[in-house]
């Protein structure tokens, strides 16, 4: 039965004829399918025209050298193999064509038993060079592919932790929707504080979920001391109180926002050792609750309250300001300081997101499908 099988095809470059004839009839004996030419310039308006598997050249050549045809030919046609034909005084040159492209010289005066195996080793390198050539492609591709799939898994991740903050924020509305827009507005503020203070973008994000959830534990709050319009008793300040625990029971359970729950733990805890439910003095106290803490005294002061008006924001600054290394910590109020009033006003006016420099945190805090809650903001 014949062999269907395409022979490998062999260009041969040489300016003597007699040592194209020579290497053509030996390869033609081993099976090879050879063409020759005499000089680099028509084996390169050869391999335009057809197609080869390895090309043997003689180095040294009127005209177009040896090296100059594997570089030129190496570059358009990456498929090639290539064989550098050298004489005894050259080898160095041969060694510069293998860095060219080339995948080993002979020596002249050829002997031809061992130009077959020559061409064959030059061939199974190019295989093994093309092969892995294709996997580091298709690996390159499957990383590229792999890398989409994980960025589109991330994105639907941040969806459902979005979807989490709202419903959770939800659920605080349907108690108390009494300061709308509070925890929106907290948050924002404690961002810009946070980002003058240079926290990281973690951090950022901690701080936005933290703030934005602050209240949620006083879902756990009886509606008669929650929503009482009046002062609440000593009794019934010790009850408002347990939010804090209460959230933070709640949140950490949710493996995303452990690093929140430290602020809506903390968020009531003052710099002087004073707040509650730890009593924590300093610098014991969250950095993000202690940022809370004044962008929760600056909203409160200046929203309105069923028993007054909201109050100027130069009001609300100079009792910071006053407050400072008692209720507030002094970096705190110092980064607070340092932010422009138009940007305090710009939040409270349309409550979108901060001045920091394209940090992406606010990505991850929605906006509350209704007002949040903050009656007895100041339990």
């Amino acid at each position: 039965m014949a062999d269907d099988t395409p022979k490998v095809r062999v260009l041969l470059v040489d300016d003597e004829p007699s040592v194209c004839l020579m290497l053509s009839e030996g390869l033609s004996a081993e099976g090879y399918d050879c063409q020759a030419c005499l000089n680099g310039e028509d084996a390169l308006d050869l391999m335009q025209r057809e197609s080869f598997d390895i090309v043997v050249t003689d180095l040294r050549m009127p005209g177009m050298s040896g090296l100059e045809l594997v570089e030129k030919a190496h570059q358009a046609y990456p498929h090639l193999a290539f064989l550098m034909v050298t004489g005894e005084d050259d080898v160095r040159l041969g060694i510069r064509a293998m860095k060219l492209g080339a995948a080993d010289f002979l020596v002249k005066p050829i002997e031809l038993e061992g130009v077959a195996a020559s061409v064959q080793r030059a061939l199974e390198i190019k295989r093994m060079e093309l092969e892995l050539e294709k996997h580091r492609h298709n690996l390159e591709q499957m990383v590229e592919q792999r890398t989409k799939q994980l960025q589109a898994a991330m994105r639907r991740i941040e969806m459902t932790y979005d979807e989490t903050l709202e419903a959770l924020g939800g659920a605080l509305d349907l108690r108390d929707a009494d300061t709308g827009g509070h925890s929106q507005r907290v948050s924002r503020y404690c961002l810009e504080i946070a980002t003058s203070l240079g926290c990281s973008s973690d951090q950022l994000k901690q701080i936005a979920r933290g703030s934005y959830l602050h209240d949620i534990g006083k879902i756990g709050i009886p509606d008669a001391i929650l929503l009482k319009e009046g002062k609440l008793d000593a009794g019934e300040t010790r009850v408002m109180q347990t939010h804090a625990r209460i959230g933070y029971d709640m949140v950490s359970r949710i493996a995303f926002l452990a690093g929140a729950a430290e602020i809506v733990l903390t968020h009531q805890e003052r710099y002087d050792g004073t707040g509650y439910p730890q009593g924590l003095v300093g610098e014991e106290i969250p950095l993000g609750s202690r940022i809370f803490v004044v962008a929760d005294t600056l909203d409160a002061m200046t929203s309105d309250r069923p028993y007054r008006r909201a109050l100027p924001f130069s009001t609300a600054k100079a009792e910071i300001v006053r407050e400072s290394g008692r209720q507030f910590d002094p970096r705190v109020v110092q980064a607070f300081l340092s932010i422009p009033e138009d940007v305090w006003q710009t939040i409270r006016r349309d409550g979108k997101g901060h001045r920091g420099g394209g940090t992406k945190a606010p990505a991850s805090l929605p906006v509350p499908p209704r007002p949040s809650p903050a009656s007895n903001a100041a339990a």
